[in-house]
């Protein structure tokens, strides 16, 4: 006789903890709707192009790579043919994307945990990143982020679970989404030829041909594709950065050490003294589980030695720490703080101590969030994910639609909001879409008011129609230089003081004397 249904009994199978987190997850992102990032918008404006037949490029006609991540620019493009073509609704789809990928993060932090033999130090890990501020804000923020710590988790999972070649797959996807993959993918191709070399279990030939094809592939027709369209598959914003901001020796080593002392934001409850207190005590939970791991299961090292590999990479490099740089270790280093704390509280039944850490943890994130935004849409949403500026832009945008004429070039320093909005010709200031912009830099130390300043001859020279700057930009570069305002008027000062800047300004060229 077969078994009788049981709704009640279905309901408690499909409302399991893996579940519930995945729901959390998705409503986290979906309650606070759209908070797009100026970076975002360039990606975006990449698949507008793509769409109306111009090639991935940001200025039709300029063969520029200017986007770190391919991948998602396709994937744009490919979702905003089925909703709207180019005028599809990218920053709503991109929300849609990402809130979808950080729930199965989530799915699979769990799994991982289950995996390592420690699945509720992986439930806790889920728990916290499906309303982590640092998941949150780049899932609402239209960028990559997401798309990328959930191709690293999946690289983690497939690969502690003997499935290498899918792992290899994911790993090479992961490297179109962000460059910095090869943080997580050196020491896995290290772990790998170990255990294909000197490990007790040797792959066939074949196993590792399909393990090596898997990764090359994609990797390999990026190359021949960016070869082909922009003469070099490497981001040109990658150089432009590296040139354009001028940052003390020890700023992003400083800037890793607070953000792994407060992966739970701490500080913002119990005061700044807490980012000492917290890297010492994180710190040592941290190593606690990964001994822990180590013990068990050798070849789970790559696993948890990438925040590290990361945080020393990024320091030695010195880049300017944009706030989406900090997100992609953090779901290693959540999972191994938790399992640290299991491990101290393995003999407590229940595990009291566990259940409580990951509470504080939970509640300690959740101050991270506002209610009511200051600014921008009013729905809930982390307080970190501040859009003024990009606001500020699409105000200036709507002022110049009807002033610019399609053959004008409009100048700005963040050209992501602007050049959206506007469709304009951009001309971008730091380089990462215009590669004669890099010849302008460096400048002398003295013309800096903060880490970026525009150059006056990049403007006198190049002389594009419109321009587009916060005030702290050019405070000792144009605007101390007397040929600019015999050259350019100024068309209007919007009120603001972002980084300490007395306004955003907008120009009009006057004269090409």
């Amino acid at each position: 006789m077969p078994p009788l249904y049981n709704p009640r009994m279905r309901l408690r199978r499909f409302l399991n903890p893996q579940t519930i987190v995945f729901i959390l997850s998705l409503v986290a992102r979906t309650i606070s709707g759209p908070r797009t990032i100026d970076d975002a918008f360039i990606t975006f404006r990449y698949a507008q192009n793509m769409i109306s037949g111009h090639g991935l490029v940001y200025n039709p006609g300029e063969a520029v790579l200017g986007t770190t991540t391919p991948i998602y620019a396709l994937l744009m493009t490919g979702l905003g043919l089925v909703a709207g073509g180019a005028h599809a609704p990218f920053p709503t789809i991109s929300v849609v994307v990402n809130a979808l990928a950080d729930s199965l993060t989530c799915w699979l932090l769990v799994k991982l945990g289950e995996t390592l033999g420690h699945r509720r130090a992986g439930l806790s890990a889920a728990i916290v990143w499906a309303i982590a501020p640092w998941s949150v804000t780049f899932a609402i923020g239209g960028m990559e982020t997401s798309l990328f710590v959930l191709l690293m988790v999946s690289t983690f999972y497939l690969h502690s679970t003997n499935r290498p070649i899918w792992a290899a797959l994911m790993a090479s996807l992961s490297l179109l989404t962000r460059p910095d993959a090869l943080l997580f993918i050196l020491p896995l191709a290290i772990e790998r030829f170990r255990q294909i070399v000197v490990g007790r279990h040797p792959r066939s030939p074949r196993s590792v041909m399909l393990e090596t094809t898997a990764f090359c592939i994609p990797v390999a027709a990026w190359a021949v594709s960016g070869f082909l369209a922009y003469g070099n598959p490497i981001p040109q914003s990658i150089l432009a950065k590296v040139a354009a901001y001028r940052l003390p020796p020890d700023a992003a080593f400083t800037r890793l050490l607070q953000h792994y002392g407060t992966p739970f934001l701490g500080h913002e409850i119990l005061g700044v003294w807490w980012i000492g207190a917290g890297l010492l005590i994180f710190l040592t939970l941290f190593l606690i589980g990964t001994t822990e791991m180590l013990r068990k299961n050798i070849q789970t090292w790559p696993l948890f030695a990438f925040p590290w590999v990361y945080f020393i990479a990024f320091a030695i490099a010195n880049p300017l720490i944009f706030r989406w740089y900090l997100t992609p270790p953090l779901p290693m280093y959540f999972l191994g703080i938790f399992i640290g704390i299991e491990r101290i509280g393995e003999h407590w039944k229940p595990p009291t101590l566990l259940i409580a850490a990951t509470t504080l943890a939970f509640i300690s994130s959740l101050h991270g969030w506002t209610l009511h935004p200051d600014h921008g849409p009013e729905n809930p949403a982390p307080k970190m994910a501040y859009i003024e500026l990009e606001l500020l832009y699409q105000k200036a945008a709507q002022k110049l639609q009807d002033q610019i004429k399609p053959e004008q070039v409009l100048a700005a320093g963040d050209i992501g909001a602007l050049g959206y909005y506007t469709g304009a010709h951009m001309l971008d200031t730091i380089g990462l879409i215009s590669p004669q912009s890099v010849s302008f830099y460096p400048i002398p130390a003295s013309e800096y008011v903060i880490n970026y300043a525009i150059p006056a001859d990049l403007i006198l020279e190049t002389e594009p129609e419109f321009f587009v700057t916060l005030e702290v930009y050019i405070r000792k570069t144009l605007l101390a230089d007397e040929r600019f305002e015999r050259r350019y008027q100024q068309l209007t000062r919007f009120q603001t003081d972002i980084y300490g800047s007395e306004g955003m300004l907008i120009y009009q060229r006057v004269s090409n004397q």
